[in-house]
């Protein structure tokens, strides 16, 4: 997978996507004995802090996320602490704020999509604190030593509406799941209107979207509605700028026994994976990134912003196309582990990676 870094350019903000999964989870600390060859920050007694706050949870995305930033962060020696706020904005803030008053060295801080995040990132900048966002306001970009991180969210749209355009022949009827209020969603939406305007043949006929703990949920029964209305000939395909969107109307579809409807979606999670590599599945691309990844990037970007190293004001990450033909032609049951032997340069990246990081992983791996 093909990772592009980009200084001023936009960020993404995969923004939003589930509430669920809770609560925090801490990772034990204590004294150090100083490695040679490493910045003396990250190189006390006292192991550096962090904490990650995400405003979402309970969806896989956000589990592996925290994993890859717990992982990476654990691997040079640090004490991560994460937490999800399940949608909560309350909590969400209320997370950001106790840092205030907290030992932490730095901070991951993902979907803070509403002013009140950048007011509360500048006051931990100002105490000290080194942060790097995910997917959040873009306004963020504008604090002065913090890093937005996000998906290519134009490459996602583009990747998966490329297929369906591909697969059509540029000529079908289809629904279009999406929520607007959301910077990656915002991104997304932009590359569909260009699509559509771009191919005429392409005609949303009926759309739904909405961000909620049981999105899943809502969703199924709105394209169960959906295809009612609709019958064989009249519906050709849906685009889901989101998973939760994806897994509701792959089973609607299903239930429905309406073959003719395919899906092509963005994002991927293990549900996913089964999802689509079910034969019956509607599911037939997804446009992804590695969540794990993004969470282990922003932990070495906020790694070298502790070291005093020169970090880039925005990133992102460049998605991969996943088809259901290459899982189905997999040896065995393909998962998020597993997916790198599927898809080329899943899940890989060395960037952001230093020699003190790779000595300090040395020494913590003893």
């Amino acid at each position: 997978m093909k990772l592009k870094q980009t200084l001023g350019l936009s960020a993404v903000a995969l923004s939003l996507f589930l509430a669920g999964c809770g609560g925090e989870n801490a990772s034990s600390g204590g004294s150090h004995t100083p490695v040679e060859n490493v910045p003396e920050q990250v190189n006390g007694e006292d192991p550096v802090k962090i904490k990650v706050i995400r405003k979402i949870g309970g969806d896989d995305h956000t589990a592996q996320f925290l994993a890859g930033a717990q992982k990476e962060g654990e691997s040079l020696g640090f004490q991560v602490d994460t937490i999800t706020a399940n949608g909560d904005s309350a909590k969400f803030h209320d997370a950001i704020n106790q840092g205030l008053t907290q030992d932490y060295d730095g901070f991951i801080i993902s979907h803070g999509d509403d002013a009140a995040t950048i007011s509360e990132v500048k006051k931990l900048v100002e105490a000290g604190k080194s942060v790097v966002t995910f997917d959040s306001n873009e306004e963020l970009k504008n604090v002065k030593g913090v890093t937005l991180t996000s998906q290519d969210d134009e490459a996602l749209a583009t990747l998966a509406l490329d297929q369906l355009i591909k697969d059509t022949k540029g000529k079908a009827n289809i629904a279009y799941l999406w929520v607007d209020g959301f910077p990656p969603m915002v991104r997304r939406n932009a590359v569909y209107e260009q699509k559509l305007s771009e191919n005429p043949g392409i005609k949303e006929v009926d759309r739904f979207g909405v961000a909620a703990a049981d999105t899943t949920v809502q969703t199924q029964n709105a394209v169960q509605a959906m295809l009612k209305k609709y019958p064989e000939g009249k519906l050709d395909a849906i685009f889901a700028t989101w998973d939760a969107f994806a897994i509701g109307a792959a089973r609607a579809v299903q239930e429905a026994g309406r073959d003719d409807v395919k899906i092509y979606g963005i994002d991927v999670s293990n549900a996913d994976l089964q999802e689509i590599q079910d034969p019956k599945s509607p599911w037939q691309y997804t446009a992804a990134v590695d969540p794990a990844l993004i969470g282990s990037i922003d932990m070495r970007i906020l790694a070298k912003k502790i070291a005093g190293e020169e970090t880039p004001q925005e990133y992102a990450l460049e998605p991969s196309l996943i088809s259901k033909d290459q899982l189905q032609s997999a040896d065995g049951a393909v998962n998020m582990e597993s997916l790198s032997g599927v898809v080329e340069g899943w899940g890989q990246s060395d960037e952001f990676t230093e020699d003190w990081m790779k000595t300090l992983k040395e020494h913590y791996a003893k």
